[in-house]
């Protein structure tokens, strides 16, 4: 399971996934420099850390590396809500915690995805009634 991506982790892992594509570091760096002062190196080490963990794959163009996520955004949040769950003492409890915090349209995106799920898998449990 992943940790909690870090601050900077997140904003270049934030950028490759809304461009979907390989980028360099030096396209992140420019992007990144748009909101903060940050040298190079640091965007280089960052991305070569989300490489040694996983997050990127990297292949070699030229004196650069092109760099790819490995899984999508939600593939990364279902994974940390996932672990988040799991390591509860009463998981039925925490999932009636988190409903209860969902606003209206977090409850419809969970039906929306229940439907998705259902229609995958016919022995999903069906969509509770509504009250």
């Amino acid at each position: 399971m992943p940790r909690p991506l870090g601050d900077l982790e997140d904003a270049v892992m934030t950028r490759v996934w809304q461009w979907n594509r390989p980028v360099t570091v030096r396209e992140v760096l420019e992007d990144l420099q748009q909101d903060r002062s940050i040298a190079y190196t640091t965007v280089m080490t960052v991305m070569d850390n989300l490489h040694q963990k996983g997050w990127l794959r990297r292949e070699a163009e030229g004196r650069a590396y092109l760099y790819e996520a490995v899984s999508t955004r939600a593939a990364y949040s279902a994974a940390l809500m996932n672990e988040a769950w799991a390591a509860s003492d009463n998981p039925a409890a925490a999932l009636v915690h988190f409903f209860g915090m969902m606003s209206p349209e977090q409850r419809e995106a969970l039906r929306d995805a229940m439907r998705v799920v259902r229609s995958v898998d016919p022995s999903a449990a069906p969509e509770p009634d509504e009250r």
